[in-house]
């Protein structure tokens, strides 16, 4: 049977589009108390059923897609320009496909102004009403306010009205700084992006032998498998070693091992990554609350997805694509490992040196490609220790020599050495994990 918990997800999941939910009133529906009411929809609101705007309320809102992520819906503007609402607020909900900035006469302004848009406008009172009528909401800034018909207006069109006491420069940045914020959100890879979904999973049952084992093994060629219950909660994971020398009539029960590592469908793949790299294990469990199973994932698809991510062209750079995108490899370096960058304003701290958060960057960069020449790896970072010797300016050129120190089957030790006009700037030490393709 289901949690409270879980009950009440379904329940506001199971609401319309735009219905307002309240503490007081889910733990009056369902007979429960309104602590455990409160967790639920904060996890809702986690999840994306749910968005809380003040001085509204919360309100059940249509969970975006991944591929559209880069809208957003007007109760998320309202948020993001810390807006209040005047009117329409049933249309909170509604998703926004464009923002039309009105800085022209009306008759041109509503040539751009379509159904589905948002007009930031100032306290232009015919233009607000224009806007409604054709099917765009209106998000008024200098923290002004619009005449009641319109507002009648909005509320009967259901399309909102939002005042912020921002400027339109600072509203027009807040809007884009989100949409960028999520693209770049977009691009990090979740294991629910790469799981194999339980429908294609095949998993076995306490009471199942090992002779079934042997069956899926002959079928898939693969060895490891959850053991689940009727419910498909994860009791543990049977491997090819745990067969050697068990009799085919043996239940799996007897010999799976218990209480295995599991993941979440919301861990990213480079966290699961190192987890399984860490642990010496070949494939996860992938599970929802309660520990119900969800799909699985192998090493495989772990390292599939990794190189995907490092060939797709970025549509929200981070601050590591902008100093990875810097590095160069000189004429003079021949058959050694030596990289060079120029120093960007964007790399620098308050005081106009290279930040130290971008010098531990660049020699995880140089180590990378270092480690991937020659092994042919992916890597992650376990230790790190670095010496500032000296500070590196704006414009700066600096030479990267990276240097292998030790390299094994899973670990390496490497250690770099970053020059500014052949004086050593610093130094760094690097303990690294390596996984193999």
């Amino acid at each position: 049977m289901a949690t409270k918990h879980n009950q009440i997800l379904e329940h506001i999941n199971s609401l319309p589009v735009g219905h307002k939910i309240s503490v007081r009133q889910i733990a009056k529906d369902l007979s429960v108390s309104e602590g455990t009411a409160y967790r639920a929809i904060k996890d809702a609101e986690n999840k994306g059923y749910v968005s809380t705007i003040e001085r509204v309320g919360t309100i059940r809102i249509e969970q975006k897609k991944k591929e559209n992520i880069e809208k957003l819906t007007y109760a998320e503007v309202v948020n993001i320009v810390d807006g209040q609402v005047l009117g329409g607020r049933e249309g909170l909900h509604k998703t926004l496909n464009k923002f039309v900035i009105g800085a022209m006469k009306l008759e041109a302004m509503m040539r751009y102004t379509e159904a589905g848009n948002l007009l930031i406008i100032g306290n232009r009172t015919n233009a607000h009403q224009l806007a409604l009528e054709a099917g765009a909401a209106v998000l008024i800034t200098g923290g002004f306010d619009t005449e009641d018909h319109v507002k009648k207006l909005a509320d009967e069109l259901k399309l909102p009205i939002i005042s912020s006491s921002y400027d339109t420069f600072t509203v027009a940045t807040l809007i884009n700084r989100a949409i960028y914020d999520q693209l770049i959100k977009k691009e990090i890879v979740l294991v629910e992006d790469i799981l194999t979904p339980i429908e294609e999973t095949l998993y076995l049952k306490p009471h199942d032998t090992v002779q079934q084992w042997h069956a899926y093994n002959e079928e898939t060629m693969h060895g490891r498998y959850p053991i689940v219950d009727e419910n498909k909660k994860v009791l543990g994971i049977v491997t090819s070693k745990d067969m050697i020398g068990v009799a085919k009539e043996t239940p799996i029960d007897k010999v799976m091992t218990k209480h295995p590592i599991t993941v979440n469908g919301k861990m990213s793949v480079a966290a699961a990554a190192r987890m399984m790299v860490w642990e010496g294990i070949e494939l996860l469990p992938v599970v929802e609350e309660g520990n119900k199973l969800q799909g699985i994932i192998s090493r495989q698809d772990v390292l599939q997805a990794l190189q995907m991510i490092q060939r797709q062209p970025q549509v929200g750079e981070t601050i590591d694509d902008i100093v990875t995108n810097q590095f160069m490899t000189p004429k003079e370096a021949k058959n050694e490992h030596l990289y060079q960058f120029s120093v960007t304003p964007q790399m620098t701290n308050s005081i106009g040196t290279l930040s130290y958060g971008v010098f531990a960057t660049i020699v995880t960069e140089a180590t990378n490609r270092v480690i991937r020449a020659q092994k042919k790896s992916d890597l992650i970072v376990e230790n790190l220790t670095i010496y500032f010797v000296k500070p590196v300016q704006i414009d700066n050129v600096v030479s990267v020599h990276p240097k292998v120190l030790e390299i094994g089957r899973k670990f390496g030790k490497v250690d770099v050495e970053v020059h500014h006009e052949g004086n050593v700037v610093g130094k760094a030490l690097l303990m690294v994990q390596l996984i193999d393709k």
